[in-house]
């Protein structure tokens, strides 16, 4: 009987979380399975994805055949690249040891990958809010220069009628007359 890797969907309405299951070909998407082997949650930046790496192998190995989506994330955790390594030891183009390493710079390369692409955009998120404020600080500034000029040209417009106005005599103090 044919065997699939197939995603079963879970979660509420508008927030999917599926586990990646092997199944039977003539399942149903949500109904029995052979066995789970991880979850694929893309609800997140970047999507979740736990794996069980070995069952997985395994089981790609054995032959079942994976829908589009799952294949792509066998893909993405370095399944499909381990298959071809272990199909070059059972050829004896390497040995054991030598597809692990391969597989071991490959990941390390990836993760490499991973890591400047996410220090890249913190990099770039930074830059723009540095580019933000400093817009900021540019626009306040302006707004403070106007208010500053606002209250020059009153100071200037109030002292001119201070001065103007006649400045009254001190009252001097009248003996009472004597009658």
């Amino acid at each position: 009987m044919a065997v699939k890797i197939r995603l079963q969907r879970h979660g509420r309405k508008n927030y999917a979380f599926f586990s990646i299951v092997i199944a039977h070909a003539d399942a149903p998407r949500d109904g029995r399975f052979v066995e789970k082997i991880g979850t694929y949650n893309p609800n997140t930046n970047p999507s979740t994805i736990d794996l069980n790496f070995e069952r997985a192998l395994y089981w790609v190995q054995v032959g079942a055949q994976p829908t589009d989506t799952v294949r792509n994330i066998l893909s993405k955790e370095g399944v499909y690249m381990m298959k071809h390594l272990l199909g070059g030891v059972k050829k004896g183009a390497f040995d054991e040891a030598a597809a692990q390493a391969k597989f071991d710079a490959w990941k390390a390369e990836k993760d490499n990958k991973l890591t400047a692409l996410e220090a890249k955009k913190a990099s770039a998120k930074k830059a723009a809010y540095e580019a933000r404020l400093a817009a900021e600080k540019k626009v306040n500034d302006a707004i403070a220069q106007k208010v500053a000029e606002k209250k020059a040209a009153a100071l200037a417009a109030a002292e001119p009628a201070a001065e103007e106005a006649p400045a009254e005599e001190p009252a001097t103090e009248e003996a009472p007359a004597e009658a």
